[in-house]
């Protein structure tokens, strides 16, 4: 995680939370589509980085939670949301979302090639006809298995 001292213009002060320092703090970030207020816990400690990001009338939306996660982690950083068993769901607000970094693990992540080709456009896929975006698929899929028999 970035230092969020860094942040300490965006930074408030709430009820029995500490001022921001080096891994901790809270912070009212504005959206950069829309203007709304997006608050921010952020705290790194017990081998986790954690930021909360929520609104008071909706869930943030993704380019606000990629700005939150551009502006809390460094490019090279991987932070995830992750979407736990049902028995230990917990949800004390109803539209926060939260990123997470493990300090000593590296985050497991599918192989690019089956999200999607990295030369493609998104107005080329979105253009493409159901059968050109299956062979962009089939494209993705005989990359990796490629690349895969390379490594071994």
């Amino acid at each position: 995680m970035r230092d969020l001292r860094t942040l300490i213009g965006f930074a408030i002060k709430l009820p029995s939370f500490p001022p921001v320092c080096a891994d901790a703090g809270a912070f009212d970030i504005p959206s950069p589509a829309t203007g709304v207020t997006l608050r921010v816990i952020a705290t790194s400690g017990m081998g986790w980085d954690h930021v909360s990001v929520s609104t008071r009338k909706r869930c943030p939306n993704w380019p606000e939670m990629s700005r939150i996660k551009a502006l809390f982690f460094h490019d090279h950083e991987c932070a995830m949301q992750v979407h736990v068993p049902v028995a230990d769901h917990i949800n004390n607000h109803p539209y926060c979302l939260h990123l997470w970094r493990p300090h000593d693990v590296e985050i497991p992540r599918p192989p690019g090639e089956f999200v999607g080709l990295p030369e493609l456009t998104q107005e080329q896929v979105r253009m493409a006809s159901p059968e050109e975006r299956a062979a962009m698929r089939l494209e993705g899929l005989a990359r990796f298995e490629a690349r895969t028999r390379q490594e071994a």
